[in-house]
């Protein structure tokens, strides 16, 4: 059973439906804890659950790099990066960089989803850059994290057509509705073998 750590900043919708898969005796994964940045609403889906969360504010420090050790910290509590099976942190919304530190004390289990095609437009404003470059086609990628932003090796894709007339939140709702299945897949490809995070990653 692969042991998954899940960071959020907002409303958390990756982490339920990794929840909702997790409750599936079948699923070969186990979320043993939900972090944040901030004290995000989509921590109430892990209360819920009864999973434990905590929040690492980079406010109540004085570098990245010691928030991203405290955050590093936190996750280690609960068994993940430590011992034979290393499980696998889930960046599922965190709208923050890692700092390299962080990176390279979980590296390569450490995935994220960006709301693009990879490696075309990479950042904050995914979305709205897709739109403001005319692009006709977007997607979700799910990738490794390296110490670049949104640089590291993609694992999985699903394209999204853009629509004559859509907006930023209306084509960001359609690339959420492939994003979620998207993320549950690569986990279950991770945790059953399928997948290998050192292959891509040497292959990068």
């Amino acid at each position: 059973m692969l042991k998954l750590a899940v960071l959020i900043s907002g409303g958390g919708s990756n982490l339920k439906a990794l929840l909702d898969a997790a409750a599936d005796p079948d699923f070969p994964a186990q979320i043993v804890c939900v972090g944040s940045d901030t004290e995000a609403p989509g921590l109430a889906y892990a209360t819920a659950a009864g999973i434990p969360t905590f929040v690492v504010r980079p406010s109540d420090y004085d570098s990245r790099e010691e928030w991203g050790q405290v955050l590093a910290a936190a996750i280690q509590e609960h068994g993940i990066g430590t011992g034979p099976h290393p499980g696998l942190v889930v960046s599922a919304g965190l709208m923050r960089i890692l700092p390299a530190g962080f990176v390279r004390s979980f590296s390569p289990d450490l995935i994220n989803t960006h709301p693009a095609l990879l490696p075309a437009f990479p950042g904050a404003h995914a979305v709205r850059d897709a739109l403001a470059a005319g692009a006709t086609e977007t997607g979700v990628t799910v990738h490794v994290i390296d110490e670049g932003v949104d640089t590291g090796p993609v694992l999985r894709q699903v394209a999204v057509p853009v629509l004559p007339g859509d907006t930023e939140d209306a084509l960001h709702e359609r690339i959420k509705r492939e994003e979620r299945p998207l993320l549950v897949q690569t986990v279950r490809d991770i945790a059953r073998g399928e997948l290998s995070l050192d292959a891509a990653t040497s292959r990068s």
